[in-house]
């Protein structure tokens, strides 16, 4: 009976067999790449004026920039904040011919003469807005990052109700809203706080309020 003949295989070998079979594979995709890639045109511009905090504003944009972005990055208006980018945190509440709306969710270019009202537009330091004072005073922040976003909204909640337009927990609707803790929550439910300053916040909306009727 024949003996079985033994096959003596060296490392060097074996390396060598693999990388050659891992190149047959590799090879084709070398050359591809190799080819230059065809770049697709770029889209010129877009021109788009509005109004921003009470100044005419005209930008050339990227039909794709959102107005979070062209406040931010074209306009330098960083108060503003970029949260989620998904609108579901509201730190990019804006109001927009007095409705308030998340400026990531929407593009610059829909808004050719409309009025915006940032942050930067209800007050400065000097000159503080009601609803901004009384964030202060009611200590209505914490890290500070949702706080525009929540004064913003906070604005036009006050606004909403004076108007008499309803809510999901509005329990009647032939009669004008008013501000309960219900209503507050419901409202202001789109503005995350992460710190939890929720009970500040509401404070200051109240006082506010009361001081407007």
């Amino acid at each position: 009976m024949p003996k079985p003949v033994k096959l003596e295989v060296s490392r060097r070998r074996l390396l060598a067999a693999g990388t050659a079979s891992a190149m047959v594979g590799v090879v084709p995709g070398a050359q591809a790449q190799s080819q230059p890639a065809r770049q697709k045109p770029s889209q010129p511009p877009t021109g788009v004026s509005f109004e921003v905090n009470g100044k005419p504003r005209s930008l050339q944009v990227d039909n794709r920039t959102t107005l979070l972005d062209a406040l931010r990055e074209n306009l330098s208006l960083t108060g503003t904040k970029k949260g989620c980018d998904h609108g579901q945190c509201g730190a990019c509440t804006v109001i927009v011919n007095g409705v308030r709306i998340n400026s990531c969710l929407t593009l610059a270019v829909m808004h050719e003469g409309d009025r915006i009202t940032t942050i930067e537009g209800l007050g400065q330091p000097e000159q503080l807005h009601p609803m901004q004072a009384a964030f202060v005073k009611h200590d209505g922040y914490q890290c500070g990052y949702c706080t525009p976003g929540q004064i913003c909204s906070a604005v036009a909640v006050l606004d909403e109700i004076k108007a008499g337009i309803p809510s999901h927990v509005s329990p009647d609707l032939t009669v004008p809203p008013e501000l309960t803790s219900a209503e507050l929550r419901e409202r202001m439910s789109g503005n995350i706080c992460r710190c939890g300053a929720y009970s500040n916040i509401a404070e200051a909306i109240a006082e506010v309020a009361g001081s407007s009727t």
